[in-house]
């Protein structure tokens, strides 16, 4: 099994960056997919969730209305879309996918989004 993420980097306060989780080694669209993000000396905290099927989602308060989450089961992609960022949205980004009917679950590596100027 294999979970890659992509997209992160340095970007100014009030810009975007679209983060890309690619899986592959499972059926994709048996798995529910989530977001986090963690800063050194904290606890890795959840930032948007989609089942499945792409067809409910949740976004946490702190980002709500700025990220949007979203995949596609033909590409076994799943995205996070960040828009009006902040310093405080500054963090490592963590893609993880969990079995609908298991307790399987599978981390990537993260990718670090730094927001300053």
């Amino acid at each position: 099994v294999s979970v890659v993420e992509s997209g992160g980097g340095l970007v100014e306060p009030g810009g975007s960056l679209t983060l890309s989780c690619k899986c592959s080694g499972v059926p994709f669209d048996e798995y529910h997919a989530s977001w986090h993000r963690q800063t050194p000396g904290k606890e890795r905290e959840l930032v948007a969730f989609i089942t499945g099927d792409g067809n409910n989602a949740r976004i946490v308060d702190a980002v709500k209305g700025r990220f949007t989450i979203s995949r596609d089961n033909v590409r076994d992609l799943v995205s996070l879309e960040m828009n009006s960022l902040k310093p405080e949205d500054t963090a490592v980004y963590y893609c993880k996918i969990q079995g609908m009917a298991s307790d399987k679950e599978f981390w990537g590596q993260g990718t670090q989004v730094t927001v300053s100027s």
